[in-house]
């Protein structure tokens, strides 16, 4: 299938893609916001495309996995909020607490920024939700490495924090 076929194919989908969009996103700028990323990634992706396969399919997939990672990212940045904001109630209501609770957002950055480029890309990415396997293929280097230096970050990290408060 020749890019230009894929194109015209990919469009013809696009009223299909937006009622599948807006199924998962109940909200219209959402469901643009989703439908972008897909063709985005549909055509930064068409080279992994096989042509006998379900096209309908595959795209579905790809705005399913999209709305899933982004779930995942928005739920985990929730999660931090409300630690934040548990830390500040708590804070304002009982004015000692101990030194170990009291390291901020700034200090972790910090740290993190401390890291060698090498795992402080990698930490970061994952921390931001993106998948062992996505890091993978974005930075181009095997999973395996991956999974390794997201380790060594954690390690360093929790050692520099440990060292901070003892």
């Amino acid at each position: 299938m020749t890019a230009l076929e894929f194109d015209y194919s990919v469009r013809k989908m696009s009223d299909k893609l937006k009622a599948f969009a807006l199924s998962l996103t109940s909200s219209n700028e959402d469901a643009n916001d989703l439908m972008q990323e897909t063709y985005y990634r549909a055509l930064n992706y068409r080279d992994k495309y096989e042509s006998e396969t379900n096209l309908k399919a595959w795209l579905y997939t790809i705005m399913r996995n999209i709305f899933i990672n982004n779930y995942r990212r928005k739920s985990k940045f929730r999660e931090i909020q409300d630690a934040q904001m548990y830390a500040m109630n708590t804070a304002s209501q009982n004015q000692s607490i101990s030194t170990t609770s009291s390291i901020t957002a700034k200090e972790i950055q910090k740290l993190v920024d401390k890291l060698d480029e090498d795992l402080r890309i990698c930490f970061t990415l994952h921390y931001e939700g993106y998948k062992y396997k996505e890091i993978a293929e974005q930075l181009d280097i095997p999973i395996g490495t991956v999974k390794s230096r997201i380790h060594t970050s954690r390690k360093i990290l929790s050692t520099q924090v440990n060292a901070l408060y003892a």
